[in-house]
């Protein structure tokens, strides 16, 4: 895999792996075999969100790393989502930097 060039499709299968296709430049489409990139349990989505375009996943510019993310539950090892809630903020931001 190269830098993004439009010469590579990805998509993912129906069992979640990620696949990818190249495709030769030139007149007619001329696609690869295609071939499995990685394969795991992770959240797979795309659709619109406030009437733009989204997918839940993403190539870098070298077209060597994935940004993707693991469903919930695929690994043991990570303890659980925590959300941390803090009420009255603003006072506890006066109360450690006072103005004065």
């Amino acid at each position: 895999m190269g830098p993004r060039r439009g010469q590579e499709l990805f998509y993912f299968a129906p069992n979640g792996a990620l696949i990818r296709v190249s495709v030769a430049a030139g007149p007619r489409w001329t696609p690869s075999a295609p071939t499995k990139v990685l394969e795991g349990n992770y959240a797979v989505g795309s659709g619109l969100a406030g009437g733009r375009p989204f997918r839940n996943y993403d190539i870098a510019p070298d077209g060597q790393r994935f940004l993707m993310l693991k469903a919930a539950g695929s690994d043991t090892i990570v303890a659980p989502p925590q959300i941390i809630v803090v009420q009255h903020f603003d006072e506890e931001l006066k109360r450690l930097v006072p103005t004065k």
